[in-house]
């Protein structure tokens, strides 16, 4: 007797909520941050690193859980991503001390790692349109970067910030036990193989890995400390606006909400045309939008976040495609754990470049810096090489 075969929209629909507990889980400490320095007597300067450990386990661990995933079982680590990260958050409201503090976002790290390498291969696995899917994917993990924002300032300002990492911890395992109920085995054999259908010239894959690395060094890099960043750079710039910390989570939501639209359309753009005909146009936002947010503040400043993000988000999903498209089933986990392990490792150092640069110089030099960061993105565009349109392609 045959086994019975998962429903894709329920396997899709489980990961993309995956991707939106992943990067809301990040991210919690970037805007409870705010609150918690007087709370334990610290500067933010001072208490933003602890985060760093955190961030690099992000990255570093996906070398393993993308192997496990290949080798293992994507769906047992799926259930093993849920419960632990849940478990991890709920332990960050217990925390006494600094140290305690470091070792619980360094465990929030480590199981946050299983997410990307395992959960973009799941969704390549099983999506029909592979531009598409990924493109509503990065909604998701967009709209957890937004709703982190907000919901931390809300919850904090009214229960305190240690309930801001109890009660999403406790939904998350929650949602964990769903998964393990409903998505009851592993099937492969169902792979719509999208990637498959995109090829270049054997001689010019050399162009694809040196681009792919240099934009994911680029972008992981100033993906991440905006995000971390843009919670502090409103509360300071904004204050003519207001002072609220639940005001300016929803300030904060808004502009993600842009990154999200963004990622949606680039989505769809991928699939009607090739990644070099949407990517070079998209690397020329991201470093005069950050050159022009060093000087600016109260509504102008919102003006050119909302650029920021859709460049920054926008480039996110180009790099995931750029994986799927040129990699097979039976490598895939791997290959996006490499892209991650790169990518977020660049993206833990930059938790401490932030922290470093703000006591430098403020938000004007660290703005400045990751806008020179990003001309590298052109570069990484123009490199990619033009793709062999197969005819399965040209009839998509």
């Amino acid at each position: 007797m045959s086994s019975p075969t998962n429903s894709p929209s329920r396997v899709i629909s489980f990961v993309n909520a995956g991707h939106f507990i992943d990067h809301y889980a990040m991210l919690i400490f970037a805007a409870a941050v705010i609150i918690m320095g007087p709370a334990l007597g610290m500067a933010y300067s001072e208490l933003l690193p602890y985060a760093t450990p955190g961030f690099i386990a992000f990255g570093a661990g996906s070398l393993i859980t993308g192997w496990l995933g290949d080798r293992w079982s994507r769906r047992h680590m799926m259930v093993i991503f849920f419960v632990g990260i849940g478990l991890s958050m709920i332990s960050v409201g217990f925390v006494q001390t600094p140290l305690q503090l470091g070792a619980a976002l360094l465990a929030i790290g480590i199981f946050a790692s299983i997410y990307h390498p395992v959960g973009t291969a799941m969704i390549v696995s099983y999506a029909e349109k592979l531009g598409a899917q990924m493109g509503i994917n990065g909604v998701w993990g967009n709209l957890g970067v937004a709703s982190s924002a907000l919901v931390t300032g809300v919850i904090g300002q009214y229960l305190g910030w240690r309930w801001a990492f109890i009660v999403p911890g406790t939904v998350t395992v929650l949602v964990g036990i769903a998964f393990a109920m409903t998505v009851v085995h592993e099937d492969r054999k169902g792979s719509r193989q999208a990637a498959a259908q995109v090829r270049v010239a054997k001689e010019d894959m050399w162009r694809v890995v040196l681009s792919l690395l240099i934009v994911v060094i680029a972008i992981s890099t100033t993906f991440n400390a905006v995000t971390v960043a843009l919670p502090k750079l409103f509360a300071e710039r904004l204050a003519d606006l207001t002072r609220s910390p639940a005001l300016l989570g929803v300030i904060a939501a808004g502009v993600y909400v842009f990154g999200a639209m963004t990622q949606y359309t680039i989505g769809k753009l991928l699939d009607r045309h090739s990644l070099k005909t949407v990517a070079l146009p998209l690397s020329f936002m991201l470093a005069p939008f950050l050159y022009l947010a060093a000087s600016l503040s109260n509504l102008p400043l919102i003006v050119v976040s909302i650029g920021i993000v859709m460049g920054a988000f926008g480039q996110v999903t180009v790099n995931d495609a750029m994986v799927g498209k040129y990699t097979t089933e039976e490598w895939r986990s791997r290959a996006y754990a490499v892209r991650y392990f790169v990518g977020f490792t660049a993206a833990g150092a930059s938790v401490g470049l932030v922290a470093w640069l703000y006591d430098q110089g403020g938000f004007s030099m660290m703005l400045r810096a990751f806008a020179a960061l990003c001309l590298l993105a052109i570069a990484a565009a123009i490199i990619l090489p033009r793709e062999i349109r197969t005819p399965a392609t040209q009839a998509g």
